[in-house]
C-alpha cells in the first residue's frame, strides 16, 4: 500500500513535470526575441504565435503577448490580463489595437522602424491581442468557404476556444482577473464573448476563465440607435444637409448596419458627398493623403514628431507586418498564406453572416451578472459618435449614481462621464475612433480607473 501511495506520487510529480516542461516549451518557442528595428533594452517580455481553434477546418488564429512593464502593483498583487479586439467586422487588432492604440510600440513613417509608446497600456496590465476571425491579418483557415460564412456566432466559440486553449500554453495566466476591451464593431464581439464565458462557467460550475468584465469604446451596439445617433451627429456637426438627415431617417432606421437596404444605402451615399473629404473617424484631423504621408515620413526620425497624430499610421502598419523579417521574427505567416497581411478583410466585411441587431438584451445580462462594465466614447468620431451610445445606455433605463460631470487631466476636462448602477460612460475630449490614438495619456488614466473599479477623477 505504501508503495502504490509513493508510486502514485511519483507519476503525478512526472506528469506535472512533463505539463510543465510543455508549456514552458511552448512559450520559449512563441518569445519573440527583437522585432526590426525595435528600440533596445526593453523592460518586459513579449509572445507571438498560432493557437489552433478548429482541428478539422484547419482554423488558427493569431496572437501577440505583451506583458506588464511591472509585474505586479505596488501592493504586491499580479496585474490583470487584458485582451483587446479590434471590430470592422474583419479589422486586425495587431494593426490598430497594438500599433497605433494601446501597445508599447509604435511604426515610424519608414514602415521598417519602431519606437516606444509611453502610454501604453501595458502599464498597468497584461496585453493579449488577437487577430479574429480566421482571415484577419495573420490568423488563417484551411476551408476556404469559412471566409464566406464567418458571422458573431462564430467569432464567438472560436475566440472562446483560442482562450481555453492559450491559457493552457499561459497557465500562470489563468486565476489571474481577466477584462476584454475593443472598439467599434467589437461592441458586438465583446459582450457576445463575456456571455459565453459566463456560461461555460456556469454549465462546467468552475471558473474556467476568471472573467472581471469588459469595456469597449465608440461601440457597435444597437441598430436602431446607431442610427439615430450617427444621423443625428452628423446635422448637428454640420456635416449634413437638413434634406439629407430627414432622407436619412425615413429610409434606414428600420434596417441593419451590416445589411442596409438599397434606399438606406442610396441616402448614406449622399451623405457620404455632402461631408467631404474628412476622416469621419476623426472629423477635426486631416485625413491621410499622399502629401501628408509624405510629410510624416520625412519627419518620423525626429522624437519629436513621435508625439504628433499621424493620420496614416496603418499604411505604415501594412508596410511593416509585410516584412518578411517581421513575420520570422513573430511567428506568423508560417502557413504561406496566399495573400498578403492587410489592416482589414474586405471578404469577410462583405460575405458577414449572423450580426443581431441589438446587444442591448446581453448588456442586461452582464450587468445582473455583476461584471464591471464600462463604455467610452471619443467625441469627434461621426462613424460611432457618442450621441449613438448614449441613446443606446438611456435605453438601457439604469438608475443614475453620479450624474454627468466633467473628469479632469492636470488641471483640465479631459471629457465627460456619468455612473449608473452596472455601467460607467466616459467620453474623451478630442478624441476620434480610435481613442488611444488620439488622446494616448488620457485613455491611459482611462483604463487605469476602469481596471481599479474607480470613478474617472472629478478634479
Amino acid at each position: 500500500m505504501a508503495f502504490s501511495f509513493s508510486f502514485s506520487l511519483l507519476l503525478s510529480f512526472l506528469l506535472l513535470s512533463v505539463s510543465h516542461s510543455t508549456y514552458l516549451e511552448a512559450q520559449e518557442k512563441d518569445k519573440v526575441t527583437a522585432l526590426p528595428g525595435q528600440p533596445l533594452n526593453l523592460s518586459f517580455s513579449h509572445y507571438s504565435g498560432y493557437v489552433t481553434v478548429d482541428e478539422v477546418a484547419g482554423r488558427a488564429l493569431f496572437y501577440w503577448l505583451i506583458e506588464a512593464i511591472d509585474r505586479k502593483t505596488m501592493a504586491g498583487e499580479s496585474l490583470p490580463l487584458v485582451l483587446w479586439l479590434n471590430g470592422g467586422p474583419g479589422c486586425s487588432s495587431i494593426a490598430y489595437g497594438a500599433s497605433e492604440e494601446i501597445g508599447p510600440f509604435r511604426i515610424s513613417g519608414d514602415g521598417r522602424s519602431l519606437f516606444l509608446n509611453p502610454y501604453s497600456w501595458n502599464n498597468v496590465a497584461n496585453l493579449l491581442f488577437l487577430e479574429s476571425p480566421a482571415g484577419v491579418g495573420f490568423s488563417y483557415s484551411n476551408t476556404t468557404s469559412d471566409l464566406l460564412t464567418t458571422g458573431d456566432q462564430r467569432t464567438a466559440n472560436d475566440t472562446y476556444v483560442f482562450l481555453v486553449n492559450w491559457l493552457e500554453r499561459f497557465p500562470q495566466y489563468k486565476n489571474r482577473d481577466f477584462y476584454i476591451a475593443g472598439e467599434s464593431y467589437a461592441g458586438h464581439y465583446v459582450p457576445q464573448l463575456c456571455h459565453l464565458i459566463l456560461q461555460n462557467n456556469k454549465q462546467n460550475q468552475t471558473q474556467i476563465i476568471n472573467l472581471k468584465g469588459f469595456m469597449v469604446g465608440n461601440a457597435v451596439t444597437d441598430d436602431y440607435y446607431d442610427y439615430v445617433g450617427t444621423f443625428e451627429f452628423w446635422w448637428n456637426h454640420g456635416l449634413i444637409s437638413d434634406t439629407t438627415y430627414q432622407n436619412l431617417k425615413q429610409a434606414c432606421y428600420s434596417t441593419s448596419s451590416i445589411n442596409p437596404t438599397y434606399d438606406c444605402m442610396t441616402a448614406l451615399e449622399l451623405a457620404s458627398s455632402e461631408q467631404g473629404n474628412i476622416d469621419p473617424y476623426s472629423i477635426y484631423t486631416p485625413p491621410c493623403t499622399n502629401s501628408s504621408s509624405l510629410k510624416i515620413n520625412r519627419k518620423s526620425h525626429y522624437p519629436w514628431m513621435h508625439k504628433a497624430y499621424d493620420p496614416c499610421s496603418d499604411r505604415h502598419a501594412k508596410m511593416y507586418y509585410n516584412l518578411p523579417q517581421v513575420q520570422e521574427a513573430m511567428h506568423a505567416n508560417a502557413t504561406g498564406l496566399p495573400y498578403p497581411w492587410d489592416t482589414c478583410s474586405d471578404l469577410l466585411y462583405t460575405n458577414w453572416g449572423d450580426s443581431p441587431r441589438s446587444m442591448l438584451p446581453l448588456y442586461k445580462e452582464l450587468i445582473a451578472a455583476g461584471l464591471r462594465v464600462w463604455m467610452f466614447s471619443g467625441d469627434t468620431d461621426a462613424v460611432v459618435p457618442l450621441s449613438a451610445t448614449r441613446y443606446s445606455i438611456d435605453a438601457l433605463k439604469l438608475p443614475t449614481v453620479s450624474n454627468w460631470y466633467p473628469w479632469y487631466d492636470k488641471g483640465k476636462v479631459g471629457g465627460w462621464s456619468q455612473v449608473y448602477e452596472g455601467l460607467t460612460y466616459v467620453t474623451i475630449a478630442g478624441a476620434g475612433h480610435e481613442v488611444p490614438l488620439h488622446k494616448p495619456r488620457q485613455a491611459l488614466i482611462l483604463i487605469s480607473h476602469f481596471l481599479k473599479g474607480t470613478p474617472m477623477p472629478s478634479s
